[in-house]
């Protein structure tokens, strides 16, 4: 095979999918985007991560907070606690940490990374059990976008679709983090706080989520550590 390209934001999901990656690849391209988020700390665990795994890593600049709409692009939307978005009642079915099209933009960039270094296999760590709701976390948005992707790039005119892998879309946090173990992923670089201060929060719905997962897997958090 040509190669991969992989989304790195530097958070659980996506350094265990890089670390499958980089077992099943002949190369892989670790793809980052500085979108303008809070967390801004994640992108200093994605380098680390990166290099851990012995990956290239692609640095991508596009401020999403050009035009905000979350609590991850725009200060003045506060990051909620968990227990506020699971509690129901006034609160909206997709919480305000949703960023706007960010994986549609993601999912394009890797396709123009993929296609001018001519690799075949785009990776996307995207979950759809333990997540927080996300409409562009799930299969049906995979599907679609692939299916553009074969009609809007030349290899997909040509006859050579890009293959697009969610290797953890359907497997609990838990089960992630066993994975994780089991391949050696440098757990301890990554980051998953929304809040970007200088320790995780542990109490944002991502906190939250990566806690239970290694708690259900009855590993310690080697972050914490």
């Amino acid at each position: 095979m040509a190669g991969a390209v992989v989304l790195l934001s530097g958070g659980l999901d996506s350094t265990v999918c890089l670390a499958m990656a980089v077992r099943e690849e002949s190369a892989v391209t670790a793809l980052t985007v500085d979108y303008g988020q809070r967390h801004r700390v994640e992108l200093e665990g994605a380098a680390k991560v990166a290099g851990a795994l012995e990956a290239e890593q692609l640095l991508v600049h596009l401020d999403l907070s050009a035009w905000g709409g979350s609590a991850l692009t725009d200060e003045a939307v506060a990051v909620p606690d968990h227990a506020a978005i699971s509690s129901g009642g006034a609160s909206p079915a997709i919480p305000v940490t949703y960023v706007p099209a960010r994986n549609l933009i993601f999912c394009a960039l890797a396709c123009g990374v993929a296609e001018s270094r001519n690799c075949d296999t785009v990776y996307l760590g995207v979950n759809a059990l333990d997540y927080s709701g996300y409409p562009d976390c799930r299969p049906e948005f995979v599907a679609a976008f692939q299916q553009a992707a074969t009609l809007g790039l030349k290899r997909g005119v040509e006859g050579r679709p890009l293959e697009f892998r969610t290797p953890l879309i359907s497997r609990t946090k838990a089960e992630i983090v066993r994975l994780g173990v089991e391949l050696g992923a440098p757990l301890e670089l990554t980051w998953s706080c929304y809040r970007g201060e200088a320790a995780p929060c542990g109490s944002c719905d991502s906190c939250v989520l990566r806690a239970k997962g290694f708690s259900e897997a009855g590993v310690a958090d080697p972050a914490l550590a």
